[in-house]
């Protein structure tokens, strides 16, 4: 039985590794998905690889409000509904001593980690709201339950959009839509380069291992496995969760 039939789904970050994964498991399980992210030309390439016509692309800003508000609106009027929001768009910023940091980079990145699940809570809520129900997942990190060395503006917003998700969860009461965090450890995604390389330049392999030994399970967890954790919240098994924080992180915050 096919868990998210007849649903309709957004997923931003759509061409990268956990939506690109989530995407394809959520097609598989019969929705109909809504890819969004900046690069059209990678959007398409997703798209294709995925293959079928039940999976659409919208090159889009998430931190832009008007890029937000037409892209939702759109998808509505296309399928009526919009059942599943996950805001799964995100950058790393620089891996650097916070009294390094770049100011511009620290407000590109609370633009995108930050204001981007602000806009889509924004926008999304009424929708679902007016059709009784629906499932909003946002993807924070392990750096949303701790802090992160040289990552303070990519921890910060990890940590805000927990905030984000508690408020709206208190606001949205019975109306019978679900939103809910995502805690992924290193995955091993392009996003993991950039700050094995930020860590170490020219010693990549020696920083993964060094994070790997941090991990519980002794390794990055995988794309697909954060999508099994969206799959189950984006589904009705889920139906009584909402306000929760799920780990997919191989124990990594248990100590």
């Amino acid at each position: 039985m096919h868990r998210l039939s007849g649903k309709v789904a957004i997923i931003t970050g759509g061409s990268g590794g956990i939506g690109l994964a989530t995407a394809r498991l959520f097609l598989d399980e019969g929705a109909r998905v809504v890819l969004v992210d900046l690069d059209e030309a990678r959007l398409r390439a997703a798209a294709a690889g995925l293959g079928g016509d039940a999976v659409e692309v919208v090159a889009a800003d998430v931190s832009d409000e008007a890029a937000v508000r037409d892209t939702l609106g759109a998808t509505v009027q296309r399928h009526g509904r919009l059942d599943v929001l996950f805001c799964n768009a995100g950058i790393e910023g620089a891996v650097t001593p916070l009294t390094d940091y770049p100011v511009e980079t620290f407000d590109r990145v609370l633009a995108v980690n930050v204001r981007g699940v602000f806009l889509g809570l924004k926008h999304a809520l009424p929708v679902m709201q007016r059709q009784g129900g629906g499932s909003i997942i946002i993807t924070s990190s392990v750096a949303g339950f701790k802090g992160g060395a040289h990552l303070a503006a990519y921890s910060a917003s990890k940590h805000a959009v927990v905030g984000l998700m508690r408020s709206a969860v208190l606001e949205t009461g019975a109306s019978g839509v679900r939103i809910n965090t995502i805690h992924p450890s290193p995955i091993d995604t392009r996003m993991m380069r950039a700050i094995e390389h930020g860590r170490a330049p020219g010693a990549e392999d020696a920083a993964r291992q060094m994070i790997s030994t941090r991990i519980p399970a002794g390794r990055y967890g995988t794309p697909d496995e954060v999508a099994l954790t969206a799959l189950f919240l984006a589904s009705d098994d889920s139906r009584y969760c909402t306000g929760g924080r799920y780990s997919v992180d191989g124990g990594m915050t248990a100590g």
